[in-house]
């Protein structure tokens, strides 16, 4: 059975500042485990360890931005960071340039290179798609060239739902097509302007947006995850913890 996870931007910082008090509140919602940055650029690894330790949550997964995956220092500190926590994914955001064909074939490169280390670390890096990936290149989608030339083996899919939806694209479609190679997705809703792709709007609560969670979760669970994580760039109207009980409710309904 898929794990169920968050990822905590949505308390937009106050995790650096208290990382006790969010990781309680978290764990006492009921969530499986957090996606997070390296949180031991902040404080000791140690620390964390014991943080995790205390509130029983796991690490889901560890983000970064492409351009930690072209330095091979920051790498090994993601790396080390992730297995020191007991987790298994890396997780990638961004592409070397998103406005050019090339961009994208320099970015699998890349991701192959750091793909292989991980799998070396014991580690899973999987690259996690926005709107932008939804652009053609001579007929083909940026995430299409990214897919196809990476190596299956050592580059999975982190599926973020919602920025399929905004990028055009059916999220149930996108996971028949590709959901052998994602192991972790990210469950989000939302509002959007349509088009190739469209336009965020603002981030809700699970089940408040315009995303077909229903059709897209069960799309996704037919895949056999290890994790489905509710990620939620902002909370407008509610405080992160009451957002993140919300869409905990609404995601358990879906599982």
């Amino acid at each position: 059975m898929a794990q169920l996870g968050m990822q905590l931007i949505v308390y937009r910082g106050r995790q650096n500042e208290d990382l006790a008090g969010v990781l309680s509140a978290v764990a006492g919602i009921g969530y499986d485990g957090v996606e997070t940055g390296n949180l031991a650029r902040s404080r000791p690894v140690a620390d964390v360890a014991d943080l995790f330790a205390r509130t029983g949550l796991r690490l889901a997964g560890v983000h970064a931005g492409f351009g930690e995956f072209e330095n091979p220092e920051r790498l090994e500190e993601n790396l080390t960071f992730l297995t020191r926590l007991g987790g298994r994914y890396l997780l990638c955001s961004g592409v070397a340039d998103r406005d050019s064909r090339e961009g994208y074939l320099r970015t699998a490169a890349v991701l192959n290179r750091a793909g292989a280390r991980c799998r070396e670390a014991g580690v899973t890096l999987c690259y996690h798609n926005h709107h932008w990936e939804f652009v053609r290149f001579d007929g083909t989608l940026g995430i299409e060239l990214l897919a196809a030339e990476t190596d299956p083996a050592l580059v999975r899919l982190n599926i973020d739902v919602f920025w399929v939806a905004v990028g055009g694209v059916d999220p149930v479609r996108f996971i028949e097509r590709y959901g052998e190679r994602c192991p972790y997705y990210h469950i989000k809703d939302g509002e959007w302007e349509p088009g190739q792709p469209g336009k965020p709007i603002r981030f809700t609560e699970l089940g408040r947006g315009h995303v077909d969670l229903r059709a897209a979760v069960s799309a996704a669970l037919a895949t056999g995850p290890e994790w489905l994580v509710y990620e939620q760039d902002h909370s407008y109207e509610k405080d992160p913890t009451d957002a993140a009980r919300q869409s905990f409710a609404h995601l358990r309904q879906l599982v």
